[in-house]
């Protein structure tokens, strides 16, 4: 997956003579948590929600509420910026932009093109996003989780013999973390009706060991309190 598939491109940016009050305010108007900032056109920074949160005078000092209002209007992007931020380019891959945002611990990366002119934003939302897509969990489908030996063609059996009974395969996604030696987990998603379902899944029970089998059930799902 390539970040230009997936990014903002039509990204609000601010010039770095804004003053914070005023980026405050487009942030909650657009309900964003990060803008890039500007000179002259030229990208030169980038401001988060947290970036203004610590410059806001805190509420337990003495100025009164005009003094507060007047030192945020007076109050400059560029001077609480970050600058020279995490840049990657269009054509660089989506797991690569997760790599640098979890071992950076941000949460999005500016994307500039071969000029380095800004052309958008990719998120960590962007990534889950894609995740989604990819492994296909909003299709209503089956994930099966096997235990296979980690050798040549061990994930071509599991496939053969899910296509024997005429089920599409959605994804398939292999992870050697908390495995044995040797070992490696493969999920599969699958799309089978519910009439060849019992067959199927007896074969894979006689031939492979699953790990898990299920279907999400994405009805009321939990959600967070207001």
């Amino acid at each position: 997956m390539l970040i230009k598939d997936w990014m903002a491109k039509n990204v609000l940016t601010v010039d770095e003579n804004t003053s914070v009050m005023r980026a405050t305010r487009i942030m909650k108007e657009n309900r964003v948590r990060r803008l890039p900032v500007l000179s002259h056109g030229k990208l030169v920074g980038i401001i988060t929600d947290r970036d203004l949160k610590d410059a806001s005078p805190s509420k337990t000092n003495s100025l009164d509420i005009h003094e507060m209002y007047y030192l945020l209007s007076e109050m400059k992007v560029k001077e609480v910026m970050t600058r020279d931020p995490i840049c990657m380019t269009d054509d660089e891959s989506l797991e690569k932009a997760a790599v640098v945002m979890l071992e950076n611990k941000i949460s999005g990366i500016l994307v500039t093109d071969e000029a380095g002119h800004l052309c958008g934003l990719v998120s960590e939302t962007d990534v889950i996003l894609a995740f989604l897509h990819s492994a296909g969990v909003k299709d209503g489908t089956y994930q099966y989780i096997f235990n296979v030996p980690d050798t040549a063609g061990s994930v071509t059996k599991v496939v053969a013999a899910i296509r024997e009974h005429k089920a599409r395969i959605i994804s398939i996604l292999t992870s050697f973390a908390d495995t044995l030696e040797g070992w490696k987990q493969v999920s599969v998603r699958i799309d089978v009706d519910d009439k060849s379902h019992a067959s199927l899944h007896k074969d894979l029970a006689d031939n492979f060991e699953i790990v898990f089998h299920g279907r999400d059930e994405l009805n009321n799902l939990p959600k967070k309190k207001n």
